[in-house]
């Protein structure tokens, strides 16, 4: 029973109703109406946020999926948890007090109870948009600028393919390696997005690889000399053809293999002995390997935005409700460039 003091309030959420089999569904998801309490527990180091903007990503697609690893998949009966943007209605943590605005772990609901303050992060630079935490100055952008500069190390000059170079990540990482002054090619599954890549973002080329009959001989016309580095997006059949297409001592920097993940039987690599002949370098991350250095990230990133050098493409909707349906998709590319969710607009 609530206290006097104590104010509890429904809370729109979007809850796992099953596990997705495949590709994720809209029917694997149901929007539901829950009770919370805007008052933390006395003595707790927790916050309650109210959420402005929720993050869709490709890997919550895994994460519907019954994967027996704990703590990777959902809960059943349980709202969806991404990065979002929210301001603290009450908190207990003495460097969070309310009314700040964070960005980090959230659910996929209007109010969100966290215990794990250590995922969130402060926001102070309001001079940007507010849903720009979502994707640019939050994880995305976290996961270009490490994948880019920490693991790919470039060099002026030097030969740049991104694939699902529209998204929340392609579109940052082929904007740093323009700066970097290497040529750039990204691919992408639509004209309308490719069209995007070459005119809106400053790529030298791209290619819309639906409309591809051969990977390998389309990755030789962009590059005749080969490929330096490879961020890499997808996966199978594109990983196979760049892996033909790669120069000596090239680097493969691996966030995400979006073709991958809603195969029941994962393709595979066959041209794997090109990594010995060519000597290159493949690595895996995650971008939480880096938030440590997020300040660091920051002082490259903001005066970037600022100064109109880069720029970000959000693809927008509105409404918890039409959430499912934007996670849905990306799976089908439906978005072009990073999509969020508006929540609440106050």
């Amino acid at each position: 029973m609530a206290s006097d003091s104590e104010v509890v309030v429904n809370n729109k959420q979007v809850i796992l109703k099953h596990f997705a089999n495949g590709a994720p569904k809209e029917s694997d998801l149901e929007v539901k109406t829950s009770s919370i309490s805007l008052k933390v527990e006395p003595g707790s180091n927790a916050v309650i946020v109210k959420n402005l903007y929720v993050s869709c990503d490709p890997l919550m697609g895994n994460r519907m999926k019954n994967l027996g690893i704990p703590g990777l998949s959902y809960t059943l009966e349980s709202p969806l948890e991404a990065f979002g943007v929210a301001r603290v209605v009450d908190s207990g943590h003495s460097e969070l007090k309310t009314g700040d605005l964070v960005w980090g772990a959230v659910g996929w609901e209007e109010y969100s109870l966290i215990n794990n303050t250590q995922s969130l992060f402060k926001i102070h630079h309001t001079d940007v948009p507010l849903s720009y935490y979502t994707g640019i100055l939050g994880m995305p952008g976290i996961t270009a600028w490490a994948g880019f500069y920490e693991l790919a190390a470039p060099k002026k000059g030097e030969n740049v393919y991104i694939s699902a170079a529209s998204g929340a990540v392609g579109q940052l990482v082929g904007q740093f390696a323009k700066l970097m002054g290497c040529y750039v090619v990204g691919s992408a599954g639509s004209k309308e997005k490719v069209e995007i890549l070459k005119n809106k973002l400053g790529f030298d080329d791209a290619f819309n690889y639906k409309e591809e009959q051969d990977l390998n001989g389309a990755l030789k016309r962009c590059f005749p000399e080969g490929i330096d580095i490879y961020f890499e997006n997808v996966g199978g059949k594109m990983l196979d053809a760049v892996l033909q297409n790669m120069r000596n001592h090239g680097r493969i920097t691996a966030c995400g293999m979006i073709s991958q993940y809603n195969l029941r039987q994962p393709e595979g690599v066959h041209n794997l002995m090109n990594i010995v002949f060519q000597r290159i370098q493949m690595k895996g991350f995650f971008a939480t390997d880096y938030f440590h250095e997020y300040a660091k990230f920051l002082e490259v990133v903001l005066p970037l935005i600022r100064e109109g050098k880069i720029i970000y493409l959000e693809d927008i909707v509105e409404g918890l409700e039409n959430a499912p349906a934007a996670l849905v998709g990306l799976f089908s590319g439906r978005n072009v460039g990073k999509q969020v969710v508006v929540v609440s607009k106050d």
